[in-house]
């Protein structure tokens, strides 16, 4: 049961549905790609993943390796291991990266595990130079500041650190040159493994040319209409999503 597997979602935001008895399985050990224009509901998904009080989940269910996550808290979705990247990151005025950090992952271990400064900082440095961030960069508040790239690769260090089953990257690549988006890339890339199922939601295939997904999926109306290789991801990019409507359910 290595899966994130979303079944039959329908998610509404006021009075309005904006997922539609949605369907989708991440196993661990694979990348997929959710691809859609705007309005479609790819950040709605992330949100209701999450859990943000906005989106009212009317019917369907969501597992995380066989237990459903619906009925848990924000935070303790993220202490069974999933973990979300927003496109919009939050700035934290007054709290370094380092203690930020820090705290997250102190909260996976629970309170009855100590961990240590000397382990911590060890961790954390290895992570940065696998990512190729500068130690530096621990000392500034988070993402106070930062440029698009700046507050991406924060991200990026945070889901190295917790080490997720699940991660989902919405629009990660939203306000990146390419010079961001190929580090941001390079990073996500070098955790990807066996131990974790990584979820790109993304309206470009530019990102993709970095990060090879292993499923792809188009998103139309709150449903997924197409399913394929990465070699989708070039057809929407030539074609457009106009195509595409056509497949929706009647």
């Amino acid at each position: 049961m290595n899966t994130l597997e979303i079944t039959d979602l329908t998610v509404t935001i006021g009075d309005k549905p904006i997922l539609k008895n949605f369907s989708l399985t991440v196993p661990k050990g694979e990348v997929h790609a959710l691809m859609g224009p705007n309005g479609t509901g790819k950040s709605t998904l992330a949100k209701a993943l999450a859990g943000h009080p906005d989106c009212q989940i009317t019917s369907g269910e969501v597992l995380m390796d066989g237990e459903s996550i619906l009925d848990l808290e924000p935070d303790e979705r993220a202490r069974r291991g999933l973990f979300m990247a927003f496109q919009y990151p939050s700035e934290i005025p007054g709290v370094t990266i380092a203690n930020f950090i820090r705290a997250a992952v102190q909260s996976r271990l629970g309170e009855e595990d100590d961990f240590e400064a000397t382990t911590y900082y060890k961790q954390l440095y290895k992570k940065m130079d696998l990512l190729k961030i500068d130690r530096k960069f621990t000392s500034r508040a988070v993402n106070v500041g930062f440029s698009g790239g700046e507050k991406k690769r924060c991200e990026i260090l945070q889901m190295a650190m917790l080490e997720p089953a699940y991660a989902v990257l919405d629009e990660t690549d939203s306000g990146l040159d390419i010079d961001a988006l190929r580090v941001v890339s390079e990073g996500v890339n070098s955790l990807r493994g066996a131990d974790m199922g990584i979820l790109v939601i993304t309206h470009y295939q530019r990102l993709l040319n970095y990060i090879t997904p292993d499923h792809v999926h188009v998103l139309w109306d709150g449903q997924i209409v197409k399913s394929g290789g990465k070699e989708l991801a070039l057809v929407l990019e030539e074609k457009g999503y106009d195509w595409v409507k056509d497949l929706a359910p009647a």
